[in-house]
């Protein structure tokens, strides 16, 4: 049967991911409005009795001086990637964006490949021999990731490139994920390793409190954000992406979004903000101060998130990109450590891929990006 893609309303839109369990946030009509130097487009497949079967949030970024775009679907587009005629969701899609100027598609199918559980990576990093998560057996695969993956060279899609880390260039690969469906919270705690446990003990004797702040609580967040940005080196956004980030998610749903504090006496220790589609929670983005670190108040906000993520049913709590990289001397590896400490599972996605509509152009774009 074939299909056809048009361009649909944030109603469609927001009807068709309300019957999937879940879908990413970055693939939802709101996440346009986070994104303002992209044109956001809502686009849906339908088959031939117009009955709409998949969706997909594209973001369109403008060239200057070429007067075409580049299209990117982060984490996306929601459609049946284990359907064997693959070209049927993508090929219109690629006209579509064709029609609207794009020279270049990137787009990350949410397809996971592989699975390690926590004992298996904690292994790999205590082997001095193993430098990389992705040498590591997995615990658990997934044989339709691979032949999705043997599916989209043949239609002549190519793989993002990524950076040093092992994060792609949009996305990161690896993740990682608590599971929660199922298990109930004295489940959960008990999975926690020992140092998790005795932090998040430990936290509620020094007297962290952690709440739920709102808007106005952003700037506090911030201040939090650009102190760890300095200690982990890496470029912090500007405040005014997190306002819009809030505004636009909380707009579409009241719930979407939420922002943690752990107090201690009056003072701010650590921030995080939270995100739910369905039944997965994502701690999105997270922040915390020097001082005071012994009360352990980032433990303790993971665990009233999880928590609270929890009590909402959701079936996982994703602590998102984590570093393919085990070599000791990366400061990444004390962020692997601190969420391989919960219990749960690195899992690998088959990550972004990018087809080229102007080969010129996209070549070009390959090189810039290359000497940035």
């Amino acid at each position: 049967m074939s299909l056809r893609v048009r361009v649909i309303s944030r109603e469609e839109h927001l009807a068709f991911v309300a019957d999937r369990s879940s879908v990413s946030h970055m693939q939802l009509p709101s996440w346009g409005g986070v994104k303002p130097d992209w044109r956001a487009e809502c686009l849906g497949w339908v088959d031939e009795g117009d009955l709409l079967v998949g969706v997909a949030l594209v973001l369109l970024r403008p060239i200057p001086k070429v007067r075409r775009c580049l299209a990117y679907l982060p984490q996306g587009p929601v459609v049946d990637w284990y359907d064997p005629d693959l070209d049927r969701w993508l090929r219109p899609l690629l006209d579509h964006l064709r029609d609207r100027g794009a020279f270049s598609v990137k787009m990350g199918p949410p397809v996971i490949g592989r699975r390690w559980e926590a004992a298996t990576v904690k292994g790999a990093i205590a082997d001095p021999e193993v430098l990389r998560l992705g040498d590591v057996p997995a615990d658990t695969t997934d044989p339709r990731a691979a032949e999705l993956v043997r599916r989209l060279r043949g239609l002549g899609w190519r793989p993002s490139a990524e950076g040093e880390q092992g994060f792609a260039a949009g996305q990161p690969r690896c993740v990682f994920q608590l599971p929660l469906a199922g298990r109930s919270l004295d489940e959960i705690h008990s999975g926690l390793n020992q140092l998790w446990r005795r932090a998040v003990k430990k936290a509620d004797g020094a007297g962290v409190k952690v709440v739920q702040g709102g808007y106005d609580d952003l700037e506090t967040f911030y201040g939090l954000y650009t102190e760890t940005a300095v200690r982990d080196r890496f470029t912090p956004r500007p405040l005014e992406y997190f306002q819009r980030m809030w505004r636009s998610l909380v707009a579409e749903d009241p719930d979407r979004m939420r922002l943690y504090l752990a107090e201690h006496e009056g003072d701010t220790l650590a921030a995080a903000t939270m995100i739910t589609v369905g039944d997965h929670v994502w701690y999105s983005y997270g922040a915390s101060t020097s001082r005071r670190r012994e009360t352990q108040p980032n433990n303790a906000i993971q665990w009233r998130m999880i928590q609270d993520a929890h009590e909402l049913g959701a079936a996982v709590y994703d602590f998102r990109g984590i570093t393919d990289t085990l070599d000791e001397s990366d400061h990444h590896l004390g962020l692997l450590r601190f969420k391989v400490g919960t219990g749960g599972q690195a899992a690998e996605y088959v990550g972004e891929w990018d087809f080229a509509l102007n080969k010129l152009l996209s070549g070009a774009l390959g090189l810039y990006l290359s000497r940035r």
